[in-house]
């Protein structure tokens, strides 16, 4: 894998991401529908590096104070998710995962739309990243 600098850090070509799509009552419409379009597109193999797609969860989530869904790629996937995401409307924070789950949602982190202000108490220490273990698996 080749290394691209992402913040700080060092983060291998191929590596993990997530991203977190938020929403209000007043956009779960919009929110429901991107979720789909996602969908459509992993299934059909147009981002055949986007791997899951998350349910919508109405409420509180880890360090996500307001109602969100997630989907996982890898990093080839990144200019196709952010178009789709940018398409949306919707405010997203998009990052890699790494063994630092602090800085995966901070310095390492890209906000679309106004940035919401996460509850940083509930991530795992340096070192031991459990969003890794979930990768392509499960959400929240």
């Amino acid at each position: 894998m080749t290394p691209v600098t992402g913040g700080n850090e060092m983060i291998e070509r191929g590596a993990p991401y997530h991203a977190h799509l938020y929403y209000v009552a007043e956009t779960r419409d919009v929110a429901e529908a991107t979720r789909l379009r996602l969908i459509e597109s992993m299934e059909s193999g147009d981002i055949p590096q986007l791997l899951f797609v998350g349910q919508l969860k109405d409420g509180k989530a880890g360090p996500h104070p307001i109602a969100q869904f997630e989907i996982h790629y890898t990093e080839e996937a990144l200019p196709s998710v952010l178009r789709l995401i940018e398409a949306s409307g919707l405010t997203a924070l998009v990052h890699p995962l790494t063994d630092d789950d602090l800085a995966d949602h901070t310095t390492l982190a890209h906000w679309i739309g106004t940035p919401i202000e996460l509850d940083l108490t509930t991530l795992d220490p340096p070192g031991k990243n459990q969003g890794v273990a979930r990768f392509a698996k499960s959400d929240f």
